[in-house]
Protein backbone atom coordinates (compact mmCIF):
# COMPACT_ATOMS: atom_id res chain seq x y z
CA UNK A 1 0.00 0.00 0.00
CA UNK A 2 1.18 3.52 -1.05
CA UNK A 3 0.42 6.80 1.23
CA UNK A 4 2.17 10.18 0.54
CA UNK A 5 2.98 13.11 3.02
CA UNK A 6 2.73 16.76 2.14
CA UNK A 7 5.50 17.76 4.40
CA UNK A 8 7.98 16.32 6.38
CA UNK A 9 8.91 18.11 9.14
CA UNK A 10 7.81 17.22 13.04
CA UNK A 11 4.34 16.34 12.41
CA UNK A 12 4.23 14.78 9.17
CA UNK A 13 7.38 12.53 9.99
CA UNK A 14 6.90 12.53 13.67
CA UNK A 15 3.42 11.88 13.81
CA UNK A 16 1.95 10.46 10.24
CA UNK A 17 4.83 8.50 8.89
CA UNK A 18 4.93 6.77 11.69
CA UNK A 19 1.11 5.84 11.43
CA UNK A 20 1.35 4.55 8.09
CA UNK A 21 4.36 2.99 8.74
CA UNK A 22 2.97 0.90 11.63
CA UNK A 23 -0.07 0.29 9.19
CA UNK A 24 1.61 -0.84 6.44
CA UNK A 25 2.16 1.68 4.33
CA UNK A 26 5.57 2.84 1.98
CA UNK A 27 4.88 6.57 1.92
CA UNK A 28 6.39 9.17 -0.30
CA UNK A 29 7.18 12.53 1.31
CA UNK A 30 6.85 15.38 -0.58
CA UNK A 31 8.61 18.86 0.70
CA UNK A 32 10.74 21.55 -0.06
CA UNK A 33 14.08 21.33 1.99
CA UNK A 34 16.26 19.71 0.03
CA UNK A 35 18.50 17.78 2.43
CA UNK A 36 15.63 16.38 4.05
CA UNK A 37 14.20 15.35 0.76
CA UNK A 38 17.74 13.91 -0.65
CA UNK A 39 18.55 12.29 3.06
CA UNK A 40 15.11 10.14 2.94
CA UNK A 41 15.66 8.95 -0.70
CA UNK A 42 18.78 7.82 0.19
CA UNK A 43 18.30 6.25 3.85
CA UNK A 44 14.63 5.35 3.01
CA UNK A 45 14.59 5.33 6.89
CA UNK A 46 14.10 7.93 9.67
CA UNK A 47 14.42 7.44 13.62
CA UNK A 48 11.82 9.13 16.24
CA UNK A 49 12.45 9.57 19.86
CA UNK A 50 9.39 9.40 22.01
CA UNK A 51 10.93 11.29 24.89
CA UNK A 52 9.52 10.95 28.27
CA UNK A 53 11.22 9.27 31.66
CA UNK A 54 12.67 7.48 29.44
CA UNK A 55 13.68 7.52 25.62
CA UNK A 56 12.14 4.92 22.98
CA UNK A 57 13.52 4.36 19.96
CA UNK A 58 11.44 4.04 16.64
CA UNK A 59 13.03 3.07 13.24
CA UNK A 60 10.43 4.03 10.18
CA UNK A 61 11.21 2.35 7.50
CA UNK A 62 9.63 2.03 3.74
CA UNK A 63 9.69 5.96 2.98
CA UNK A 64 11.05 7.56 -0.27
CA UNK A 65 10.52 11.88 -0.99
CA UNK A 66 10.10 14.08 -3.68
CA UNK A 67 11.17 17.69 -4.00
CA UNK A 68 7.70 20.09 -4.38
CA UNK A 69 8.97 21.56 -7.15
CA UNK A 70 8.59 18.46 -9.06
CA UNK A 71 5.03 18.72 -10.22
CA UNK A 72 5.17 15.72 -12.75
CA UNK A 73 6.33 13.29 -10.17
CA UNK A 74 4.36 14.95 -7.00
CA UNK A 75 1.13 14.42 -9.53
CA UNK A 76 2.15 10.50 -10.53
CA UNK A 77 2.78 9.96 -6.39
CA UNK A 78 -0.85 11.34 -5.61
CA UNK A 79 -2.19 9.85 -8.40
CA UNK A 80 -0.73 6.27 -7.35
CA UNK A 81 -1.77 6.51 -3.29
CA UNK A 82 -4.03 4.66 -0.98
CA UNK A 83 -4.29 7.83 1.19
CA UNK A 84 -2.58 10.81 2.00
CA UNK A 85 -2.39 13.48 4.32
CA UNK A 86 -0.49 17.18 4.70
CA UNK A 87 1.47 19.08 7.71
CA UNK A 88 2.56 21.98 6.06
CA UNK A 89 0.75 24.64 7.83
CA UNK A 90 -2.10 26.84 7.13
CA UNK A 91 -0.78 29.60 4.91
CA UNK A 92 0.65 26.85 2.68
CA UNK A 93 -1.98 24.85 2.05
CA UNK A 94 -2.84 27.19 -1.55
CA UNK A 95 0.71 26.50 -2.51
CA UNK A 96 0.11 22.61 -2.71
CA UNK A 97 -3.31 22.96 -3.94
CA UNK A 98 -1.86 23.00 -7.93
CA UNK A 99 0.05 19.49 -7.13
CA UNK A 100 -2.85 18.09 -5.75
CA UNK A 101 -5.19 19.26 -8.38
CA UNK A 102 -2.34 17.98 -11.19
CA UNK A 103 -2.53 14.18 -8.62
CA UNK A 104 -6.30 14.23 -8.90
CA UNK A 105 -6.49 15.04 -12.70
CA UNK A 106 -4.06 12.24 -13.37
CA UNK A 107 -5.71 9.01 -11.23
CA UNK A 108 -9.51 10.01 -11.81
CA UNK A 109 -8.51 10.52 -16.05
CA UNK A 110 -9.67 6.77 -14.95
CA UNK A 111 -13.26 6.79 -14.20
CA UNK A 112 -12.84 3.36 -12.47
CA UNK A 113 -10.05 4.51 -10.27
CA UNK A 114 -10.85 4.01 -6.32
CA UNK A 115 -11.42 7.40 -4.13
CA UNK A 116 -8.64 8.70 -2.46
CA UNK A 117 -8.66 10.21 0.91
CA UNK A 118 -6.61 12.96 1.94
CA UNK A 119 -5.92 13.74 5.88
CA UNK A 120 -5.76 17.26 6.64
CA UNK A 121 -3.55 18.15 9.90
CA UNK A 122 -3.45 21.39 9.93
CA UNK A 123 -4.69 23.76 12.45
CA UNK A 124 -7.20 25.21 11.15
CA UNK A 125 -11.36 24.83 11.94
CA UNK A 126 -12.48 24.29 8.39
CA UNK A 127 -9.41 23.02 6.81
CA UNK A 128 -10.86 20.50 4.37
CA UNK A 129 -13.41 22.53 3.18
CA UNK A 130 -10.75 25.14 2.50
CA UNK A 131 -8.16 22.91 0.77
CA UNK A 132 -11.10 21.33 -1.23
CA UNK A 133 -12.02 24.63 -2.80
CA UNK A 134 -8.29 25.67 -3.55
CA UNK A 135 -7.94 22.12 -5.55
CA UNK A 136 -11.32 22.82 -7.02
CA UNK A 137 -9.95 26.34 -8.35
CA UNK A 138 -6.49 24.78 -9.88
CA UNK A 139 -8.18 21.79 -11.34
CA UNK A 140 -9.91 21.31 -14.62
CA UNK A 141 -13.72 21.57 -14.45
CA UNK A 142 -13.74 18.39 -16.30
CA UNK A 143 -13.17 16.51 -12.94
CA UNK A 144 -14.92 19.05 -10.43
CA UNK A 145 -17.74 16.11 -10.26
CA UNK A 146 -14.54 13.36 -9.65
CA UNK A 147 -12.99 15.90 -6.59
CA UNK A 148 -16.89 15.90 -4.81
CA UNK A 149 -17.76 12.10 -5.18
CA UNK A 150 -14.18 10.36 -4.56
CA UNK A 151 -11.92 12.42 -2.81
CA UNK A 152 -12.51 13.37 0.76
CA UNK A 153 -10.61 15.49 2.51
CA UNK A 154 -10.57 14.47 6.41
CA UNK A 155 -9.79 16.96 9.05
CA UNK A 156 -8.00 16.04 11.93
CA UNK A 157 -6.75 16.93 15.22
CA UNK A 158 -3.52 16.85 16.42
CA UNK A 159 -2.53 16.69 20.36
CA UNK A 160 0.68 15.23 20.06
CA UNK A 161 3.51 17.52 21.31
CA UNK A 162 7.06 18.13 19.46
CA UNK A 163 9.15 20.62 20.85
CA UNK A 164 11.89 22.67 19.52
CA UNK A 165 15.32 20.16 19.09
CA UNK A 166 18.64 21.47 20.08
CA UNK A 167 21.08 22.16 18.17
CA UNK A 168 22.96 19.00 19.71
CA UNK A 169 19.74 16.76 18.73
CA UNK A 170 20.04 17.78 15.43
CA UNK A 171 23.88 17.09 15.42
CA UNK A 172 22.91 13.52 16.13
CA UNK A 173 20.71 13.19 12.36
CA UNK A 174 19.46 15.53 10.50
CA UNK A 175 16.25 13.10 9.96
CA UNK A 176 15.93 12.60 13.66
CA UNK A 177 12.32 13.94 14.86
CA UNK A 178 12.06 14.13 18.79
CA UNK A 179 8.28 14.08 20.01
CA UNK A 180 6.70 12.62 23.04
CA UNK A 181 4.54 9.29 23.49
CA UNK A 182 0.82 10.67 23.06
CA UNK A 183 -0.14 9.22 19.81
CA UNK A 184 -3.75 9.43 18.62
CA UNK A 185 -5.30 10.84 16.02
CA UNK A 186 -9.09 11.76 16.14
CA UNK A 187 -10.48 12.23 12.34
CA UNK A 188 -13.83 13.44 11.10
CA UNK A 189 -15.51 10.57 9.50
CA UNK A 190 -17.89 12.21 7.62
CA UNK A 191 -15.37 13.55 5.44
CA UNK A 192 -13.89 10.08 3.79
CA UNK A 193 -14.89 8.95 0.31
CA UNK A 194 -15.88 4.97 0.00
CA UNK A 195 -14.40 2.88 2.68
CA UNK A 196 -12.65 4.78 5.69
CA UNK A 197 -8.86 2.52 5.62
CA UNK A 198 -7.39 1.26 9.19
CA UNK A 199 -4.63 3.08 10.24
CA UNK A 200 -2.62 2.69 13.14
CA UNK A 201 -3.95 5.25 16.35
CA UNK A 202 -6.89 7.00 14.32
CA UNK A 203 -9.92 7.27 15.42
CA UNK A 204 -12.94 8.02 12.87
CA UNK A 205 -15.25 10.32 14.98
CA UNK A 206 -19.40 11.43 14.06
CA UNK A 207 -18.95 14.26 16.48
CA UNK A 208 -15.44 15.17 15.19
CA UNK A 209 -16.47 19.19 15.75
CA UNK A 210 -16.66 18.37 19.64
CA UNK A 211 -13.32 17.19 19.39
CA UNK A 212 -11.91 19.72 17.21
CA UNK A 213 -13.13 21.99 20.26
CA UNK A 214 -11.66 19.83 22.76
CA UNK A 215 -8.16 20.33 21.06
CA UNK A 216 -8.40 24.51 20.53
CA UNK A 217 -10.04 24.73 24.07
CA UNK A 218 -8.71 22.44 26.11
CA UNK A 219 -5.61 21.13 24.95
CA UNK A 220 -3.88 24.84 23.72
CA UNK A 221 -6.04 27.04 25.75
CA UNK A 222 -4.27 25.03 28.99
CA UNK A 223 -0.94 24.85 27.19
CA UNK A 224 -1.26 29.06 26.57
CA UNK A 225 -2.55 29.45 29.88
CA UNK A 226 0.55 27.78 31.74
CA UNK A 227 3.27 29.59 29.14
CA UNK A 228 2.02 33.27 29.92
CA UNK A 229 1.53 32.51 34.06
CA UNK A 230 4.82 31.01 33.64
CA UNK A 231 6.56 33.78 31.98
CA UNK A 232 5.17 36.15 34.63
CA UNK A 233 6.71 33.70 37.24
CA UNK A 234 9.95 33.50 35.75
CA UNK A 235 9.99 29.81 33.94
CA UNK A 236 11.56 28.67 31.10
CA UNK A 237 9.85 25.48 30.80
CA UNK A 238 6.12 24.02 30.97
CA UNK A 239 7.45 21.29 33.18
CA UNK A 240 8.65 24.23 35.45
CA UNK A 241 4.97 25.89 35.04
CA UNK A 242 2.75 22.82 36.16
CA UNK A 243 5.18 22.10 39.13
CA UNK A 244 4.30 25.69 40.15
CA UNK A 245 1.35 25.32 42.49
CA UNK A 246 -0.04 28.74 42.12
CA UNK A 247 0.15 28.03 38.39
CA UNK A 248 -1.29 24.66 38.36
CA UNK A 249 -4.29 25.63 40.46
CA UNK A 250 -4.91 28.25 37.71
CA UNK A 251 -4.30 26.27 34.97
CA UNK A 252 -6.41 23.36 36.54
CA UNK A 253 -9.57 25.96 37.22
CA UNK A 254 -9.47 27.31 33.34
CA UNK A 255 -9.34 23.24 32.51
CA UNK A 256 -12.56 22.68 35.14
CA UNK A 257 -14.45 25.70 33.01
CA UNK A 258 -13.67 25.19 29.68
CA UNK A 259 -14.90 20.96 30.01
CA UNK A 260 -17.82 22.13 31.39
CA UNK A 261 -18.47 24.52 28.69
CA UNK A 262 -17.92 21.35 25.99
CA UNK A 263 -19.86 19.30 28.36
CA UNK A 264 -22.71 21.39 27.21
CA UNK A 265 -22.44 22.37 24.43
CA UNK A 266 -21.20 19.21 22.67
CA UNK A 267 -22.79 16.60 25.11
CA UNK A 268 -19.30 14.89 25.21
CA UNK A 269 -18.60 12.40 28.08
CA UNK A 270 -17.67 14.23 31.47
CA UNK A 271 -15.53 11.67 32.52
CA UNK A 272 -13.18 11.33 29.70
CA UNK A 273 -12.88 15.26 29.06
CA UNK A 274 -11.53 15.52 32.61
CA UNK A 275 -9.56 12.58 32.13
CA UNK A 276 -7.89 13.75 28.73
CA UNK A 277 -7.43 17.27 31.11
CA UNK A 278 -5.54 15.53 33.77
CA UNK A 279 -3.35 13.51 31.33
CA UNK A 280 -2.73 16.99 29.59
CA UNK A 281 -1.06 18.26 32.90
CA UNK A 282 0.87 15.11 33.18
CA UNK A 283 2.12 15.50 29.34
CA UNK A 284 2.97 19.22 30.50
CA UNK A 285 5.25 17.81 33.54
CA UNK A 286 7.17 15.95 30.99
CA UNK A 287 10.93 17.12 31.17
CA UNK A 288 12.32 15.19 28.89
CA UNK A 289 10.15 17.44 25.98
CA UNK A 290 11.88 20.26 27.26
CA UNK A 291 9.32 22.16 26.13
CA UNK A 292 9.37 25.78 26.06
CA UNK A 293 7.39 28.76 26.94
CA UNK A 294 8.67 31.22 25.11
CA UNK A 295 7.66 28.97 22.13
CA UNK A 296 4.24 27.92 23.34
CA UNK A 297 3.58 31.75 24.26
CA UNK A 298 4.95 33.09 20.71
CA UNK A 299 2.66 35.26 19.04
CA UNK A 300 -0.13 36.56 21.22
CA UNK A 301 -1.98 38.43 18.84
CA UNK A 302 -2.75 35.09 17.14
CA UNK A 303 -3.71 33.44 20.20
CA UNK A 304 -6.06 36.35 21.89
CA UNK A 305 -7.94 35.80 18.43
CA UNK A 306 -11.61 35.91 19.18
CA UNK A 307 -11.84 32.72 17.82
CA UNK A 308 -8.58 31.38 19.07
CA UNK A 309 -7.46 29.30 22.40
CA UNK A 310 -8.09 31.76 24.55
CA UNK A 311 -11.09 34.42 23.45
CA UNK A 312 -12.80 31.68 21.43
CA UNK A 313 -12.51 29.55 25.08
CA UNK A 314 -14.06 32.65 27.29
CA UNK A 315 -16.74 32.72 24.82
CA UNK A 316 -18.08 29.84 24.39
CA UNK A 317 -17.95 29.20 28.15
CA UNK A 318 -20.12 32.19 28.29
CA UNK A 319 -22.57 31.22 25.56
CA UNK A 320 -22.69 27.83 27.41
CA UNK A 321 -23.37 29.89 30.97
CA UNK A 322 -20.32 29.41 32.63
CA UNK A 323 -18.39 32.22 34.00
CA UNK A 324 -14.47 31.58 32.63
CA UNK A 325 -12.53 33.60 35.32
CA UNK A 326 -9.75 31.20 34.90
CA UNK A 327 -9.45 31.23 31.37
CA UNK A 328 -10.08 35.44 31.63
CA UNK A 329 -6.33 35.09 34.25
CA UNK A 330 -4.59 33.40 31.18
CA UNK A 331 -6.05 35.76 29.03
CA UNK A 332 -5.01 38.75 30.94
CA UNK A 333 -1.44 37.43 31.36
CA UNK A 334 -1.06 37.12 27.54
CA UNK A 335 -2.02 40.89 27.38
CA UNK A 336 1.33 41.31 29.72
CA UNK A 337 3.88 38.90 27.69
CA UNK A 338 6.78 41.03 26.79
CA UNK A 339 9.54 39.02 25.43
CA UNK A 340 11.76 41.56 24.10
CA UNK A 341 12.44 38.92 20.72
CA UNK A 342 8.79 37.96 19.85
CA UNK A 343 7.54 41.37 17.69
CA UNK A 344 4.05 40.29 17.84
CA UNK A 345 4.38 40.56 22.21
CA UNK A 346 6.16 43.94 21.33
CA UNK A 347 3.20 45.07 19.08
CA UNK A 348 1.11 43.90 22.07
CA UNK A 349 2.79 45.83 24.62
CA UNK A 350 2.67 49.01 22.68
CA UNK A 351 -0.97 49.24 22.47
CA UNK A 352 -1.64 48.50 25.95
CA UNK A 353 0.64 50.62 27.32
CA UNK A 354 0.09 53.42 24.80
CA UNK A 355 -3.72 53.28 24.44
CA UNK A 356 -5.03 51.24 27.35
CA UNK A 357 -5.93 47.82 27.95
CA UNK A 358 -9.32 48.78 26.96
CA UNK A 359 -7.94 49.23 23.53
CA UNK A 360 -6.14 46.15 23.28
CA UNK A 361 -8.84 44.09 23.48
CA UNK A 362 -10.76 45.74 20.55
CA UNK A 363 -7.58 45.72 18.35
CA UNK A 364 -6.49 42.21 19.05
CA UNK A 365 -9.81 40.45 21.11
CA UNK A 366 -12.47 42.55 18.89
CA UNK A 367 -14.03 42.67 22.76
CA UNK A 368 -15.72 45.81 23.16
CA UNK A 369 -14.59 47.04 27.11
CA UNK A 370 -18.63 46.19 28.40
CA UNK A 371 -18.26 42.61 27.11
CA UNK A 372 -18.72 40.31 29.87
CA UNK A 373 -15.46 38.64 28.65
CA UNK A 374 -13.74 41.97 28.81
CA UNK A 375 -14.80 42.91 32.30
CA UNK A 376 -13.39 39.36 33.73
CA UNK A 377 -10.12 40.00 31.34
CA UNK A 378 -9.31 43.50 32.73
CA UNK A 379 -10.24 42.54 36.31
CA UNK A 380 -8.28 39.94 36.35
CA UNK A 381 -5.45 41.78 34.63
CA UNK A 382 -5.82 44.59 37.50
CA UNK A 383 -5.00 41.30 39.52
CA UNK A 384 -2.13 40.76 37.99
CA UNK A 385 -0.74 44.55 37.88
CA UNK A 386 -1.41 44.94 41.64
CA UNK A 387 0.73 41.58 42.14
CA UNK A 388 -2.22 40.15 43.73
CA UNK A 389 -1.92 36.83 42.21
CA UNK A 390 -0.80 34.47 43.15
CA UNK A 391 -3.85 34.63 46.60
Amino acid sequence: MKAFQFGAGNIGRGFLGQLFFESGYRTTFIDVVDAVVEGLRKRESYPIHLVSDETTKIEVRNVTAVHAGDMDAVARVVAESDIGATAVGVSVLPRIAPALAGGIALRFSDPAAPPLNIIICENMIGAGSFLREQVRAALDPAHHAALDEKVGFVEASIGRMVPVMTERERSIDPLLVCVEPYCELPVDRAGFRGEIPEIAHMKALDNFQGYVERKLFVHNMSHATAAYLGHLRGHEYIWQTVGDSAIRKEVEGALFEACRGLVRKHGLDPVDLHAHAEDLLDRYANRALGDQVARIAKDPIRKLGPNDRLIGTGLMCLDQGVEPRHVALGAAAALLYDHPDDPAAIEVQRVRTEHGPEEALRTFCHLDPDHELARLILEQLGRLQRGEWPD
